[in-house]
């Protein structure tokens, strides 16, 4: 009888740590995740995203009046925030803005 009571210990040991272990885990809060939110003040505009190559997360903040856009990434690894890139917006218009290059039609060596 001794050995069944210590057998009934052990296992009713083993499932109170088991059930305390499942209830950490489910207690434990989620990281906010805040991607695709949207933030304006004047004429800045910031918003954020994440780089899923790296697992970096990104803000871009756009400043409308000057027409830049500045993107700072959250090293996760490092627990740094660097900037990432800086994008002159009234280039980018412009280089969209200017015609496409004409394209030749010309039918000569086709035959019907």
């Amino acid at each position: 009888m001794d050995q069944k009571n210590f057998v009934i210990g052990i296992l009713s040991t083993t499932a109170v740590i088991l059930f305390v272990g499942v209830m950490i885990i489910h207690t434990q809060s989620t990281p906010a995740v805040a991607s695709g939110l949207t933030a304006t003040s004047g004429t800045y505009v910031l918003t954020v995203g994440t780089f899923t190559r790296n697992d970096e997360e990104l803000v871009y903040v756009i400043d409308a009046e000057q027409a830049k856009m500045i993107v700072y990434r959250f090293d996760t690894g490092k627990g740094q925030i660097e900037t990432a890139d800086a994008i002159d917006l009234a280039e980018m218009r412009a280089a969209g803005a200017a015609p496409a290059a004409k394209t030749s039609t010309s039918q000569r060596g086709r035959r019907p």
